[in-house]
């Protein structure tokens, strides 16, 4: 209940002239019952007139019975609570609040701001008030024990209120309290909350980390032919960028704690070929390699990728996915747990009960925060228990395996490699992944070229058909996306088959290929490679095609209804084109009218293509719950404090988080207690 803040308050500590109140005033009033009529307009209506000498207010009820309209006569003194509203120069409350005032007693002001609370059905602010009012006593103390768990020297090196008094104060502000400053959340009080609600997610990340550094994992080490060879045999040379993050990656390989690195890069920034890089090292030093991604489409990209560049080196690479069945599926798991196979790519069928890797040492999870936080814990928990790895399991041309870092004795994890084409903003990473070291690829290979977005009403629609027509005729390949209702797949399934209908009738001449979701995995696999070996010229699809499809050929991205979906998805579509060095565009088609969020979020994408600024951007509006699809993942809601608004305690946060864990202060449990629960353990992936 203490940690159940308001949402706003009432200041119901004075009462106001009627003659000084303006359109918009939140107040109380006292005044004497002039008139109580009930009229009859559109609706019927209770209408009360009151006057306190200075102006005449007039209070309005469209709910009302026969015994408020005595409580109302003439004559009676009231006392009031709503909002003031100019009507035809008139004021007036539309269902106040009120109560009547005896001449000889009346009522004594609130001392304090009233507080009004989140709440439910059938849980009225009264009774929360109520119940909250035996908690606390006054403005800076409450009537029940809470542990002070920060110690004093920095409470005091940060001007920081104790606790207590800090929560007194938001249940309980005193009058002329600054609420346009708690309204904001900015109160020091509040910000005092907020500050131990974010040092507890904080000591939780790193106490994990700590906790996961402790266990054994295997070193992979290696002569570096395979990678040698790799390189060598690619069309291109590595940005610098991804030189420096592959060579962060090795040396984490190397060690024998388990790695923990996210890799951000923007779409197109080559994060495949440094996971790349660090399989082979992997597969080197004698040990399996897997990569999970969360769709067939992507993890089939990958796995197409991957046999592209690993069967030069006579490497093989399995497929698992849950489509893979019968003797299919059972010889699969058999090369996998006999390490017949080094290299394994997979949807979530890789965490499966029957799946037994015989030497899992890395781990490559693309898009993590599509998966569960039960399914990633699965997937590594199939790299414990490593039994020796004998040599001649490994023989592949010219490589020799090394297995003399692994002691069976020894309860190893494999390392684990994360990678997001969402770029996480500054901020959101020194929370949400306080855990992981985060790498971030921050330059696209030479020769592309950005993409020009522009944003057209669906009343130009033929315009937009034409400029297909034209990219098709011109040898180039597009995308149309249909998107309709974001929540509902089925009706963007609907929406994707009654535009291929029509754009067939009026491209006859182009060929028109259709992809959503409903769709069986073979025959979207069909559709996918169709259209990137050129035999679609159009591909009609739903947000499915989001990640993982790679079509350089690709030039033109039309999004359907593209005020509703949100900045990071419109993003990653843009992404499906400007793969290659010839000019692209994407064409955000709006149904008209926009909402003032739909124009500020077309705007940015047709500003930007920087994918960090788009992240920031999305941070800003949609919270860190939404950006990380914190729902599916199990990272944690704040309750109280805003990541984008309290952004600047972080540096304080990291600081004494640090010092805390280094003192071992015995009261890291309990602050991380209090503010998470038991949800701790969902950090442990």
């Amino acid at each position: 209940m203490l940690l159940h803040l308001p949402l706003r308050y009432q200041d119901r500590t004075r009462i106001a002239k009627i003659a000084a109140l303006r359109n918009g005033d939140e107040v109380s009033v006292e005044g004497e019952v002039l008139s109580t009529d009930i009229t009859f307009g559109r609706r019927r209506m209770l209408v009360t007139q009151i006057s306190d000498g200075t102006g005449v207010l007039t209070l309005r009820f469209f709910n009302f019975n026969a015994r408020q309209k005595q409580s109302l006569e003439p004559g009676k003194q009231l006392r009031c609570y709503g909002e003031v509203r100019h009507v035809n120069r008139s004021l007036e409350m539309i269902h106040p609040e009120y109560q009547p005032v005896s001449e000889s007693a009346g009522i004594a002001l609130d001392a304090h701001l009233t507080p009004v609370y989140p709440s439910t059905e059938g849980l009225r602010q009264f009774s929360l008030r109520a119940l909250i009012d035996q908690l606390v006593v006054d403005t800076d103390t409450l009537n029940v024990d809470v542990p002070e768990w920060l110690p004093n020297d920095i409470l005091q090196s940060m001007d920081l209120p104790p606790l207590a008094a800090a929560i007194a104060y938001v249940h309980r502000p005193p009058p002329g309290a600054p609420i346009s400053l708690l309204a904001d959340g900015q109160h020091p009080t509040q910000q005092r909350l907020a500050f131990e609600e974010l040092l507890a997610h904080h000591l939780s990340m790193r106490r994990m980390r700590l906790q996961h550094q402790r266990h054994q994992a295997p070193q992979l080490t290696s002569a570096n032919t395979l990678t040698s060879r790799f390189l060598k045999s690619l069309p291109f040379t590595l940005t610098k960028a991804q030189q420096r993050v592959s060579n962060e990656i090795a040396t984490d390989m190397q060690q024998n704690t388990p790695m923990l690195r996210l890799i951000q890069g923007d779409v197109g920034s080559g994060k495949t070929v440094v996971a790349a890089l660090a399989a082979l090292q992997a597969i080197e030093a004698g040990y399996q390699a897997a990569v999970m991604a969360p769709t067939e489409i992507l993890a089939y990209q990958h796995l197409l990728n991957f046999q592209q560049w690993l069967s030069p080196l006579h490497l093989d690479v399995a497929w698992l996915a849950g489509k893979i069945k019968g003797k299919a599926r059972k010889s699969v798991l058999q090369d996998i747990e006999e390490n017949n196979i080094q290299m394994i790519v997979g949807t979530h069928a890789l965490f499966q009960e029957d799946v037994n890797f015989n030497c899992l040492g890395l781990i490559i999870v693309d898009e993590q925060h599509r998966f569960g936080v039960h399914q990633r814990l699965a997937l590594r928990n199939k790299g414990k228990n490593q039994h020796q790895i004998e040599s001649e399991n490994h023989n592949t041309e010219n490589h020799s395996t090394q297995n003399t870092n692994h002691d069976p004795t020894i309860t190893s994890y494999p390392h684990q490699l994360i990678m997001t084409a969402t770029p996480i903003p500054r901020t959101l990473a020194m929370t949400a992944y306080a855990d992981l070291d985060c790498s971030v690829i921050d330059e696209l290979p030479p020769g592309r070229t950005p993409v020009e977005t522009v944003v057209i009403a669906n009343t130009r629609r033929d315009e937009i058909i034409a400029r297909v027509y034209s990219a098709c005729k011109n040898q180039r390949q597009a995308y149309w996306v249909c998107t309709l209702i974001e929540e509902s797949e089925a009706l963007q399934c609907q929406a994707a088959q009654d535009t291929e209908i029509q754009l067939k009738l009026e491209l006859p001449e182009i060929s028109v290929g259709l992809v959503h979701g409903k769709m069986k995995p073979a025959e979207k696999e069909s559709i996918m490679q169709r259209f990137k070996a050129g035999e679609i010229d159009l591909l009609v699809a739903t947000t499915v095609i989001e990640v993982g499809v790679d079509v350089p050929n690709a030039t033109l991205m039309i999004i359907e209804n593209a005020e509703r979906l949100g900045l990071s998805q419109l993003h990653q579509l843009r992404g499906r084109v400007g793969r290659g060095a010839i000019h692209s565009a994407c064409v955000l088609l709006y149904q008209a009218p926009l909402s003032q969020l739909a124009k500020e979020r077309l705007g940015i994408m047709r500003k930007t293509t920087d994918g960090f600024e788009v992240a920031q951007r999305d941070l800003e509006i949609r919270g860190p719950g939404e950006l990380l699809g914190t729902r599916q993942t199990g990272i944690k809601q704040f309750h109280i404090a805003d990541l984008q608004r309290d952004k600047h305690l972080l540096p304080d946060i990291i600081k004494t988080a640090a010092t805390l864990l280094q003192q071992q202060n015995p009261n890291v449990d309990a602050i991380i207690r209090r503010w998470i629960g038991e949800s701790e353990q969902y950090s442990n992936v």
